[in-house]
C-alpha cells in the first residue's frame, strides 16, 4: 500500500462523520425539523441562514468528493484484463460520488420546489441513485468471476440494491425521509468497504 492508498480508509471514515454530524448539528437547530418526517437536503435549503452552506459542505460536498476518490482507487486497482462492464461501472461510481457532491452546491429552494435550483437539486439526487447502482451491477458482473473479488462483488450488490430499496422503492413502507437515510447509510458504507477492503489487481488501470 503506498502513500497515498493509505488515505482512503480515513477519508471514507471522514465522509461517514462529516454527514451524520452535518444532520445531526443542523437538525438540532432547525425547530420543528424531524429526521424522520423531512428530507436531509431541507437542512440546506437557501432560506435557511447561518448554517445551511456549511450543512451542504459537509453533508454533501465532503462526503461526496471523498467517494470519489475512493471509487477512483476501486478503478485504478481492477485486475489486468478487466472487460468493458467493469470499468465503465468503475466509472459510473465516480460521477456517483460527484453527483452526491453536486446536491450540496445546489441547495432546495423552498419558494420552488419544482423549479429553480431545487430542480437542479433534485437532477444531482436522481444521477446518484441511478448511477451507484448501475456501476455497482457492472463491476459485479465483470467481478463474481475473478479469483479474489467475489465478496467485493457481493457487497457492492448489496449496496446497490439497498440504494434502489431506499431511494425509490421504500418511502410507501417507512417514509420518504426514513428511505432515503438508509440509501445514503448504504452509500457511505460501501465507501468504507471499498476503502479498506478492495483487492490490489496488481496493475493500475488509470484511466478507463
Amino acid at each position: 500500500m503506498n502513500g497515498i492508498e493509505r488515505w482512503r480508509m480515513p477519508a471514507a471514515l471522514l465522509a461517514v462523520a462529516s454527514c451524520v454530524l452535518a444532520a445531526a448539528v443542523a437538525g438540532h437547530a432547525v425547530a420543528g425539523y424531524s429526521h424522520l418526517r423531512h428530507p436531509l437536503a431541507l437542512l440546506g435549503a437557501r432560506q435557511l441562514q447561518g448554517g445551511a452552506p456549511l450543512f451542504g459542505l459537509f453533508a454533501f460536498v465532503v462526503p461526496g468528493l471523498a467517494g470519489a476518490w475512493i471509487a477512483l482507487g476501486v478503478r485504478d486497482r481492477l485486475p489486468a484484463g478487466t472487460g468493458w462492464s467493469a470499468r465503465i461501472g468503475a466509472q459510473l461510481l465516480v460521477l456517483a460520488a460527484l453527483a452526491f457532491a453536486a446536491q450540496g452546491v445546489l441547495p432546495l429552494d423552498l419558494d420552488d420546489l419544482d423549479g429553480g435550483s431545487s430542480r437542479y437539486h433534485a437532477a444531482a439526487w436522481l444521477l446518484w441513485a441511478l448511477a451507484f447502482p448501475a456501476g455497482a451491477a457492472l463491476l459485479a458482473m465483470e467481478l463474481w468471476r475473478t479469483p479474489g473479488w467475489r465478496r467485493f462483488a457481493a457487497v457492492a450488490v448489496v449496496a446497490a440494491v439497498l440504494v434502489v430499496a431506499g431511494g425509490f422503492l421504500g418511502s410507501g413502507w417507512i417514509g420518504a425521509a426514513l428511505a432515503q437515510r438508509i440509501a445514503f447509510a448504504a452509500w457511505l458504507a460501501w465507501g468504507v468497504f471499498a476503502a479498506a477492503a478492495t483487492p490490489d489487481g496488481g496493475v493500475s488501470r488509470g484511466a478507463a
